[in-house]
């Protein structure tokens, strides 16, 4: 009867310990399950490392052309800032200019009316001239006449000799001042023609300034677009980037769960083996029992 009750003690043992291999080879498959994912987490993990890597190094490179970018539309803005000030440089001296050719033109026509009012005073000492020559051969033909009042003509005619040559050296101060009237004249009108070849000059550079100008503008528009556009490049892959520290955080905490569950599965184990090895020891002093 002992016999026969080890007996069935020993077959509920061999069952129980084949329920335990049983358990145990579905634990150990669920573990090689479990590393097999914990591997390709792992491969996951380094390949998203690699890519935050490639991914930073971009957003270092974008960084720089970003600096670079900035650099270049400040040293545009200061050439900008350049061209406008020598375009206000070039409108005052334009207005300076149109300043000094309405003066000019004042001046000349000044000279011209003085020059018109010396030829009139040259007409009317012409006609005096003329008129005194009249009375000189009047004055001739009265001393024909009387010779008694010959010293009185005499007297008239020194008085009026010097008068005549007074006007004659007036008639030639004004002929040498109309002179150089005409030739200032001809001055005034040699430095309009030269301001007038200036101002176009300066139209010209005036036109061509305000054309590097809008082309420095348009240049500017489009470099601050390319700037908005590589920011907003750059929102999207900080946040993709985001995503992946956070997609990184929850493989992390999968990983210290598969390694609570490895650690408690080991536990189970020890004891399982614990279990078995006395299991063993109970088999083997039954059958010396039984011997």
């Amino acid at each position: 009867s002992t016999i026969q009750k080890q007996r069935q003690e020993l077959q509920l043992l061999i069952a129980e310990l084949k329920d335990r291999d049983r358990e145990l080879n579905d634990m150990v498959a669920v573990h090689q399950r479990q590393l097999l994912a914990w591997e390709d987490d792992r491969q996951k993990i380094l390949t998203l490392a690699e890519r935050c890597n490639l991914l930073n190094n971009e957003l270092n490179k974008r960084n720089e052309i970003i600096k670079s970018l900035t650099k270049r539309i400040r040293f545009l803005e200061s050439q900008q800032n350049d061209s406008k000030t020598t375009f206000e440089n070039t409108q005052q001296k334009f207005k300076e200019l149109s300043q000094k050719v309405t003066d000019a033109t004042v001046h000349c026509q000044a000279l011209e009316e003085k020059n018109q009012s010396l030829h009139c005073s040259v007409l009317e000492l012409s006609a005096k001239t003329g008129q005194l020559q009249a009375r000189e051969q009047e004055l001739v033909t009265m001393l024909k006449l009387k010779d008694e009042v010959i010293l009185e003509t005499t007297d008239h005619i020194t008085e009026f000799t010097s008068k005549f040559r007074k006007l004659e050296s007036a008639l030639c101060a004004a002929k040498t001042e109309e002179s150089s009237l005409n030739k200032e004249k001809q001055d005034l009108k040699l430095r309009l023609k030269e301001l007038i070849l200036e101002i176009n000059k300066l139209k010209d550079d005036l036109c061509e300034k305000v054309k590097e100008n809008n082309k420095q503008q348009e240049e500017i528009i489009h470099l601050r677009r390319e700037n908005d556009c590589l920011r907003n490049k750059l929102a999207l892959i900080v946040e993709k980037a985001k995503r992946k520290d956070q997609l990184l955080q929850f493989a992390k905490s999968k990983q210290a769960r598969t390694d609570t569950e490895l650690s408690s599965l080991r536990q189970i184990y020890v004891k399982q083996q614990r279990d078995l090895q006395f299991l063993h020891v109970n088999l083997e002093s039954s059958q010396e029992l039984r011997q």
